[in-house]
């Protein structure tokens, strides 16, 4: 098997892990909670302010674990470099009229100690539509790992990312 069909194999492992859930609360599904809504007659467009860039290189050392060869996957890097999305869905809809889902990969940059060793490890990602005061709040069980993100709307999200006494942002593009 070719480089690419191991890719492939180890991408279809880590999605079905992100498919599941566990008793030890390694929920893959989000929870929303908070949303304020604000009426738009368009959603802002992605040029907007998003600057964060999905990249298709090959992913850091620190977040290959699980792939083999040289794992291109679209990512998206955390502005301190901490976190990166590994997104299996690409593009990001806020519809996925096929069936699919947004499933994102959190991989976090190890780090010996937490900045915070009481912190909850629970990824909180606390999102913001561009241009609006639309925010929403999404939970990934456990920490960083495998997770399905929906949004509200299309257009630019700003993600603060919270996780074990760690900070960082981002922002996710989805498309209508």
């Amino acid at each position: 098997m070719g480089s690419w069909g191991r890719a492939l194999l180890a991408a279809s492992v880590v999605l079905l892990a992100g498919c599941t859930t566990t008793a030890s609360g390694g929920s893959a599904a989000p929870s929303a909670t908070a949303t304020s809504t604000t009426s738009s007659a368009s959603a802002p467009s992605a040029a907007t302010g998003c600057h964060s860039p999905v990249e298709t290189t090959s992913l850091p050392d620190w977040a290959d674990a699980g792939f083999s060869g040289d794992a291109r996957i679209p990512h998206v890097f955390g502005a301190k470099g901490d976190i990166v999305a590994a997104l299996f869905a690409h593009p990001l809809r806020q519809v996925r009229e096929d069936g699919s889902n947004n499933k994102i990969l959190w991989v976090a940059r190890a780090a010996t100690t937490s900045p915070n060793p009481t912190a909850p490890a629970t990824l909180v990602i606390t999102a913001t539509l561009d241009g609006t005061d639309t925010r929403v709040t999404r939970e990934v069980a456990g920490g960083p790992g495998p997770s399905i993100i929906d949004m509200p709307q299309a257009g630019c999200w700003h993600l603060d990312l919270r996780w074990s006494g760690h900070t960082d942002t981002m922002d996710l593009v989805y498309a209508p």
